[in-house]
C-alpha cells in the first residue's frame, strides 16, 4: 500500500514538473514554429500553424541582410574573456573568504555610525562638485579626488566588515536596476563625465570605449562577478581545510596550493561556474544594446534589427532569435550533466 502511495506521489510530481517545463518552453516552441512561417502566417498563429507551409526563406533572408557569424565571434568573445578574466579575480577572492574568513568586524562602530559617516563624505563630495558647476574634466586632480572622497569610505566601510556581510553587499549590488547605473557608464564609455580629458600630458579627448571589446568584456566581468565569487565560494567551503594544512606542512606555497590543490577538488564547481557565467553574458542584452552599435556588437543587438518602428517582423525577429540562442542551447544540453553536478557540488555529505 505504501509503495502504491509512493509511486502515485512520484508520478504525480513528474506530472508536474512537466507541466512546469512546458509552460517554460512554450515561448521557445512558438517562436521556432513562427521561424518557419511567412510574415502573413506568423501573424495568423496558432490558428495556421499546421495548415500553413513551412519555409526556410526566413533564416535566409536574416543570413543575407546581417552578417550572423560576425555578431556569433562578437557574442563569444565577450562571453569567454569576461568569465575567464572573472575567474581570475574571483578564484583568489573566494579562497580568501573561505579559507580565512572574519568572524567579526575589525572596526567596532555601529551601523548608524556608519551611516552618518558615509553621508557625511557624500555631502562634502556632493558640495564641492556642486560649488565647480560640476566640470570635473577641466581640472583632473580635483576629479580625482573627489573619486577618492566619495570612493574610500566605502572601500573602507566593506573592508572592515565580516565574511558573510561582505558576501551579502557583494550580492546586493546584483539587485540594483541596470538603468540606474546607465548614464554614469555611458559618460565614462563615452569619453566624459569622470574620464579626464588632459591626464599627464595625454590628450584623452577621442579615447572612446562605445562598442568596443576592450569595454564590454571588463563589464561583463563586473556584471557577473558577485554570482561568481558567490559560487565559488560555496563550492570551496565544501573542501575540507585539513587537506590545505597538509598541503602547506608538505612546504606548498600560495600558488601551489590554489592551483595544485584547491583548483583541482573544485573542478566541478569552477566548471559549472564558468559555463553559468557564459550562458549569463551571451543571454545579456540591456548592457549591450546600450553600449554596442557594429565593431562589438553580440546577437542581443543582431535580434534588435528586425524591430523596427514600421511594425514588428515575427517570423524574421523569430528567426534571428532562433539563431540566436541555438548556439547556447546546443552548449547547455551537452553540458547539463556537468552543470548539475556543479550546482549539487557538496550538497550530498
Amino acid at each position: 500500500m505504501a509503495r502504491r502511495e509512493s509511486l502515485a506521489k512520484k508520478s504525480a510530481w513528474t506530472l508536474v514538473a512537466w507541466a512546469i517545463g512546458f509552460v517554460m518552453f512554450f515561448p521557445i516552441f512558438w517562436t521556432g514554429i513562427a521561424a518557419f512561417k511567412s510574415e502573413a502566417d506568423a501573424y495568423s498563429l496558432p490558428r495556421t500553424w499546421l495548415t500553413s507551409p513551412w519555409t526556410l526563406e526566413n533564416f535566409a533572408i536574416v543570413q543575407a541582410r546581417s552578417n550572423y557569424l560576425q555578431y556569433v565571434f562578437n557574442t563569444t568573445v565577450i562571453a569567454v574573456l569576461s568569465t575567464l578574466l572573472g575567474l581570475a579575480f574571483a578564484i583568489p577572492a573566494a579562497w580568501g573568504m573561505a579559507f580565512q574568513p572574519e568572524t567579526k568586524p575589525s572596526v567596532n562602530l555601529s551601523g548608524k555610525a556608519w551611516a552618518l559617516i558615509l553621508l557625511f563624505f557624500f555631502a562634502v563630495t556632493a558640495a564641492i562638485a556642486l560649488s565647480v558647476g560640476w566640470r570635473m574634466t577641466d581640472n583632473p586632480l580635483l576629479g580625482l579626488a573627489l573619486i577618492l572622497l566619495f570612493g574610500l569610505p566605502i572601500a573602507a566601510w566593506v573592508w572592515t566588515r565580516r565574511t558573510g556581510d561582505k558576501l551579502l553587499w557583494m550580492l546586493s549590488t546584483k539587485m540594483m536596476p541596470p538603468a540606474g547605473a546607465l548614464i554614469p557608464i555611458y559618460l565614462i564609455f563615452n569619453r566624459n563625465g569622470l574620464v579626464f580629458r588632459q591626464w599627464g600630458g595625454v590628450d584623452l579627448g577621442d579615447w572612446n570605449l562605445i562598442d568596443t571589446f576592450a569595454g564590454m568584456v571588463p563589464l561583463m566581468m563586473l556584471l557577473n562577478l558577485p554570482i561568481v565569487i558567490w559560487m565559488l565560494y560555496t563550492y570551496f567551503k565544501e573542501i575540507p581545510f585539513e587537506i590545505l594544512e597538509a598541503a602547506r606542512m608538505d612546504g606548498a606555497g600560495l600558488w601551489q596550493e590554489l592551483s595544485k590543490v584547491l583548483a583541482p577538488m573544485a573542478v566541478p564547481g569552477i566548471a559549472s561556474t564558468l559555463l553559468l557565467n557564459v550562458i549569463l553574458s551571451w543571454n545579456e542584452a540591456f548592457w549591450t544594446l546600450n553600449l554596442t552599435n557594429k565593431n562589438a556588437a553580440p546577437l542581443s543587438f543582431f535580434i534588435s534589427e528586425y524591430s523596427s518602428p514600421e511594425g514588428q517582423f515575427w517570423a524574421k525577429l523569430s528567426a534571428a532569435s532562433l539563431m540566436a540562442i541555438a548556439p547556447i542551447m546546443v552548449l547547455g544540453w551537452f553540458s547539463q550533466r556537468q552543470l548539475v553536478r556543479g550546482l549539487t557540488f557538496g550538497a550530498v555529505k
